[in-house]
């Protein structure tokens, strides 16, 4: 069915699209022919067994990642398609309008999106009143970040501002210091200033009678020895866990012709072309990080295969983007239905 609209759909402004087709799945989805017929296509029948992490219920390990449903107005049509949680956002206090448009693009060849966003959102009183109208079960993360408008120096504040504004409707929090497209957001990775966010974030957290995970998400880009302050830093707090990795600046090894990439510009790289870069941090995250701390590992996963050798690397849970863009809901139904035989055949073998 997908690859049926999805030439329409690539003939379209990127950004356009993707708004498109998440209005177009609500309306299919209220009318109830329609919607079965969806759901039968897109619905695994079979799925892999819950598990706990962090203290929560997980129907299963794939989840769709921030950015796909900033403003958390789509949560009841996306849980649907069998993801196990959702991530909203990133959730700034104030709106904002993002960068410039044009400010999403494909890169078909490469099966991989530039986007330089600019954390757009309807801000944190618009998304909490949708976090209210949610209706399905499903977990649900809430990416936080700051204003463009806010310095560095204050940034604490914003991030203070998203996670209690959101505490009630959220089962878990990411820090995102890490978007190529904010201003100077990615100095906020530098151990001191991180230090500062996650320290006031976690003694929030500590204040409540009933603390939730809170997680860092991590660029690709970083070398090793930022890498090593990062693992020092989050062994040291003791966070939940991290998420392997938000998008690259790089524009390595890809098949798009140069010119057509240096006319994009700027923005951060996802899809197949992030798919090893993110690996290589993941693998030396997991090799480095206590047993205990959760990764969360994204970018590049577009199959089952590529899914299944994030879990392998060390994963606990993964998460979905460019992959959809290119390949459709199915793509969840797919990876879920890889993950169950995978499980039953480990079962029969012990």
């Amino acid at each position: 069915m997908y690859h049926i609209i999805k030439p329409f759909l690539f003939l379209l402004d990127a950004e356009k699209a993707h708004q498109l087709t998440l209005r177009l799945f609500r309306w299919s989805l209220k009318l109830p022919i329609i919607k079965n017929s969806i759901l039968k296509y897109v619905q695994a029948t079979s799925l892999p067994q819950p598990f706990n992490c962090m203290g929560i219920h997980f129907k299963n390990p794939v989840g769709l990642a921030a950015g796909f449903d900033k403003n958390a107005e789509y949560l009841n049509e996306m849980a649907l398609l069998g993801f196990g949680y959702i991530e909203i956002g990133t959730v700034t206090p104030l709106p904002q309008q993002g960068n410039n448009k044009p400010r999403l693009f494909r890169l078909k060849k490469d099966e991989a999106l530039i986007n330089r966003m600019g954390f757009n959102n309807k801000g944190l009183p618009t998304v909490v009143n949708n976090l209210k109208k949610v209706n399905i079960d499903i977990v649900i993360g809430g990416n936080l970040g700051k204003n463009k408008i806010t310095p560095n120096a204050e940034a604490v504040s914003d991030y203070e501002k998203g996670y209690q504004a959101l505490y009630p409707f959220v089962d878990y929090f990411v820090v995102n210091v890490s978007s190529p497209n904010t201003p100077n957001l990615r100095a906020l990775q530098d151990k001191k200033p991180l230090q500062l966010i996650l320290q006031k974030l976690l003694q929030l957290n500590k204040e409540k009678a009933y603390p939730k995970p809170i997680l860092l998400k991590i660029a690709p880009d970083l070398n090793k020895d930022q890498l090593d302050d990062i693992i020092e830093l989050a062994t040291q707090l003791k966070l939940s866990g991290l998420i392997a990795t938000n998008t690259t600046v790089s524009r390595e090894e890809l098949q798009t012709v140069p010119s057509s990439v240096k006319k994009i510009g700027s923005g951060g790289l996802s899809g197949k072309a992030l798919f090893e870069k993110a690996n290589t941090v993941l693998s030396y995250l997991r090799n480095n990080l206590p047993e205990n701390m959760v990764l969360i590992g994204v970018g590049g996963i577009y199959d089952t295969s590529s899914a299944e050798e994030k879990l392998h690397l060390g994963a606990n849970l993964i998460q979905l983007y460019s992959g959809l863009v290119y390949y459709g809901p199915t793509l969840v139904k797919d990876i879920l239905k890889a993950i169950t035989t995978n499980e039953e055949a480990n079962t029969i073998r012990h």
